[in-house]
This record gives structure tokens, sequence and C-alpha cells, in this order.
């Protein structure tokens, strides 16, 4: 298969929005109102993928190939949509987590369909959808290539065992950049960020799913099975780093511009963003630390009362032959969840594309990945103490 080359892009996150409005919607799904919760009995209706070859998918803006002289073709979707005859309506609605959710909600809540067959949330929103019963079991007899070729990292994360109701799309890694040339030494460690030289140079992400976890592995703590006093050790521990004003503030993914313009010498990064800037400055470094950093990803998920269910397995499943995956990879630049794909792009005539395949934070090598674990997510029960006091600590 002969993949294009790669041409420099803003990544997905460098351009979505920092969204305040949707915190009250998020405490009410992280509640599970009882009311709102549906049973598995109620959440299919009579599938009509058979007869009505199309379906609807939500996805993030910049997360999808396309065409170099045309950005509303997307290759690997036409190309899915030429061999199955399946029209894909694909629109690019979902900018915030949160948002998304207060959108989509109240037709979940009261057994409506959403009018999308397809979506893709940030894992711990999808752990919100599994527990209120929103999404709908996934038949995986029909997704060999999902069964097959899954990154076994990924397979079974605490909210999801076994991944019978979310497939990932694209993975990442919530680790530390920093600006080599101008710190002057590595940073190998979560501990390394409050040395002296450091001090009033490092941020922190805002966002309290994004943050946690990369702090609690700081000490020392398995994240797949960290307990709440795990959490209140991180908080008094941010407290301390702000009052003594090592920490210059907190960010969403505005932390690029900190780092790039050298206000910041450090800073909680993603692994995706980086590729990008390292493009410009190859000073700028990503680590995972000693600890570890915690894998997340976006994953598909398929709605209660979703109409073309069948098709929308289908279109998962092919995004999970290595070949389209390696041609999905070497534009968005993200962990790629088939690591079979390394080979295809490993394979590339084109010598920006086949570079693609060394890249760590693209295909973790085993050193990496040994370190490289998928957090317990925030349940119910613990979302709204936990959102208050990180949230007053950071200023939201």
């Amino acid at each position: 298969m002969a993949l294009p080359p790669r041409k420099p892009r803003l990544t997905r996150r460098s351009l979505l929005r920092t969204l305040g409005g949707g915190a009250a919607l998020g405490a009410l799904a992280g509640c599970g109102v009882p009311a709102a919760y549906v049973s598995a009995g109620d959440r299919a209706v009579p599938d009509r993928s058979a007869t009505d070859k199309r379906l609807a998918w939500a996805n993030w803006p910049l997360y999808i190939d396309t065409d170099d002289d045309d950005s509303t073709q997307r290759p690997t979707l036409d190309a899915f949509g030429k061999r199955t005859g399946i029209s894909v309506d694909y629109v690019e609605e979902i900018n915030d987590n949160d948002e998304f959710f207060g959108k989509i909600s109240p037709a979940l809540m009261n057994h409506q369909q959403t009018d999308r067959d397809l979506i893709v949330m940030s894992d711990w929103m999808c752990a919100r959808f599994v527990r209120l019963g929103w999404v709908q079991e996934m038949d995986r007899a029909s997704q060999p290539h999902v069964t097959r070729y899954l990154d076994p990292l990924l397979r079974s994360p605490a909210f999801d065992p076994g991944r019978t109701f979310t497939v990932p799309w694209q993975s990442g890694i919530t680790g530390i950049a920093y600006d080599h040339r101008r710190l002057g030494r590595e940073i190998r460690s979560v501990g390394d960020l409050w040395a002296s030289d450091l001090k009033g140079r490092v941020t922190l992400l805002s966002g309290l799913d994004e943050a946690f976890a990369l702090l609690m592995q700081g000490n020392g703590v398995d994240i797949r099975k960290w307990e709440a006093a795990d959490f209140d050790e991180v908080c008094d521990q941010v407290e301390r780093h702000v009052r003594s004003g090592r920490i210059r503030r907190f960010t969403g993914n505005d932390y690029t511009k900190d780092l790039v313009t050298g206000d910041v010498l450090a800073c909680q990064a993603y692994s995706g963003d980086v590729i990008q800037l390292q493009a410009d400055n190859p000073d700028i470094r990503f680590v995972v630390p000693e600890e570890g950093a915690e894998l997340w990803s976006d994953s598909l998920m398929i709605p209660d009362r979703a109409l073309h269910k069948a098709n929308a397995e289908r279109l998962i499943d092919y995004y999970y032959e290595p070949e389209v995956a390696a041609e999905l990879a070497a534009w968005v630049n993200y962990v790629c969840p088939v690591p079979a794909a390394r080979e295809i792009l490993a394979g590339s005539d084109d010598k920006d594309t086949a570079e693609l395949a060394e890249n760590p934070l693209i295909f973790p090598d085993d050193e990496m990945r040994a370190r490289l674990v998928i957090a317990r997510d925030i349940t119910s029960e613990e979302r709204v103490g936990f959102a208050k006091r990180w949230n007053a600590i950071v200023g939201l």
C-alpha cells in the first residue's frame, strides 16, 4: 500500500477550545442519576444496516486523514465507502467531552435516538456512558481485525473489561515535555519538575481527569487501583507547590504556546502535541517518567438506539486493518492502537513516513511500554468531591 508523504499540520488538540460550561453537565453524568440508567434490554432498536447503507459518525476536528489538495476529502473514509457501499455522514462536532455529553444526554436519558451511530469520546467520559448504560455492546464476531490487532495494552481498561462497549480510535500518553536546550539538563522523573531551576517555569494540566494520574505515579502509586488517600496526597502536594511559586499556571491545550516561547521550561503534556512541536524545535523532548505515565485513548462507541449498528461495527473493524491504521497514523500522529501498522509504515517509499515507524510516541518501544498504564477512572461517587477540591486549587 502506497502511503502519502507527510505534511506538517496542526494537531487536533491545538485547536480545541477550553470550555468551562460543561462542568455541571459532567458532574451530572458522574453522579449517574438512577432514573437516567438504561438497562441492557432497552438499548437496541431494529437495525436498518442491511437495507440502509449509511451511518452517522461524530468525531473531533483534525482527527482523520485528509487529501493534500482538498481537506473535505478523507482518503481512508472514502475508500471504505467504495468498498462497502456504505455512505458515512462524518461530522467534526466534538470539541469538548462535557459539552458533547450535554448535547446528546437529553436524548439518551429519555431513551431516544441521538441521530448518531458512532461517537468518539475520551475514555474517562466513555466510562460514564458505560456506567449509565448509554452505549451498546459490540458484536466482536463481526470485528475480526479488532480482535486480532488491538494493542494488548488497551484491551481491558477497568471501566470496560474486554472492551465490549468501546474500541480505541487513537491513543496517547500524558507525560512531561521540556526544552532541553533552555533547561540544560534532562528530566527523568515527576519529582524533577520541582527542582529549584524550574521554579515558576512549570505548568500542569487544569483538567482533573487529565492531570491526576501522572502526579500519583510520581508518588509511586499504581494508578490502576489508586485510592482516595492517594488523590488527597496529590492535592496537598500541588497546593504546596502553588504556594511556593513552583507552578506558573494551570493550562488547557495552550501549554504548547508557553513551551514554544520559553515562558515555561517543563510541563505536563500530550505525546501527540510534542511530535508536532519537535518538527519546528527538535530541542523539545517528551519523557515517560521513570515512575511511569498514563496511557489514554479516545474511543469509539455506538449509542443506544443507533439505527445502523452493524454498519458502525463494520467501519470500526475496517480501521483496524493494519494498512488502514497505518495510513491514519501517518496523518494524526497519535499512539496507534494497531501495533501491526508499524511494519506497513516502515515499508513506505516516503522517507518521512517511514521514519514514523521508529517514533516511540506513535509506536512505543518495549522499554516505554513497560512504563505505560491505563488509570482507574474516577467513579461517580468520587467525582463531585474530587472535582470540587481540584477545581479550587487550579482556579476553575
